[in-house]
């Protein structure tokens, strides 16, 4: 591998929805497998990787609990987003017809969102941490009684067979995952729609998240995400992780900005980076 090439690290094994993107969206770079999320974090400020491929929704299951936690304290900037249609095939050792499968195998959010062929078929499930990772159990064990709900990606790497294509339960599962960097590398304006991320923290008073968040609605700044955090242990919100349509150098945002900070204490932009397509296939 040339010293060249650049790294990017993703949570998972081989053949993971995560990997998939990587594939998809870097492929001159080399996907570099981590065992947590915690370690994608690690190895990209580490200088390990130079870039970090990490799911942050899913139009399902909703916001990816632990990345959110990790992003108010990271060192990282946010530099791109993609979005990937979830598609999740019922594999089992070559040979293995559906009939002969007892359990099958996956990670936790994955069993919820194939439902309807666990109870069809009378499955009992089986948690593993990752999707491919289970695929990868199905080979190690041999047991032509167990199949693994896993990405297509991990059938040909771990030479199973596709005993049912598309096992999801909502055809419209979609994961958005965020690319972070250690160097905060900003789009340019005026090139495109552009999202901005930031975090905020709000002063603990009556409506003073209303009081923020006003600047937004009365410059016509489009805000589509809006996530509180608790901080310092206490039952109390007073820590936002946001994003809105739109670049800071654009005066409406711009003057919301600047109107957000005179209501918080801090205000932390993440990253301003290029909305993927997919926003506007969906609007």
């Amino acid at each position: 591998m040339s010293a060249n090439v650049r790294r990017i690290a993703y949570q998972g094994e081989p053949g993971a929805n995560s990997h998939m993107v990587c594939a998809e969206h870097y492929p001159d770079c080399e996907s570099v497998p981590c065992a947590s999320f915690e370690d994608v974090f690690a190895a990209v400020e580490g200088g390990d990787a130079d870039l970090a491929m990490i799911p942050i929704d899913n139009s399902l299951a909703g916001r990816v609990a632990d990345i959110h936690h990790f992003l108010p304290t990271s060192s990282l900037h946010i530099v791109a987003e993609h979005f990937l249609r979830i598609r999740f095939h019922l594999l089992g050792l070559p040979g293995t017809r559906i009939d002969d499968i007892k359990t099958v195998h996956s990670h936790v959010h994955a069993l919820g969102q194939c439902r309807k062929i666990i109870r069809e078929h009378g499955f009992t499930a089986v948690i593993s941490g990752d999707t491919a990772g289970a695929a990868r159990e199905v080979l190690e064990a041999g047991d032509p009684s167990m199949g693994a709900i896993s990405p297509p990606l991990a059938s040909s790497i771990y030479g199973l067979d596709v005993l049912a294509e598309d096992v999801e339960d909502e055809d419209h599962n979609t994961t958005r995952f965020v690319v972070l960097s250690r160097d905060f590398v900003q789009a340019p304006a005026g090139n495109g729609p552009v999202v901005t991320s930031f975090i905020f923290n709000v002063r603990n008073l009556p409506a003073a998240l209303y009081k923020a968040l006003g600047g937004f609605a009365t410059n016509g700044v489009n805000m589509t995400k809006l996530e509180s955090y608790m901080v310092g242990g206490e039952f109390i919100a007073t820590q936002f992780l946001a994003e809105v349509d739109g670049h800071p150098e654009d005066a409406p945002l711009k003057r919301a900005l600047e109107e957000l900070a005179f209501f918080t204490t801090d205000v932390k932009i993440l990253g301003v980076y290029p909305a993927d397509p997919f926003r506007a296939q969906t609007a």
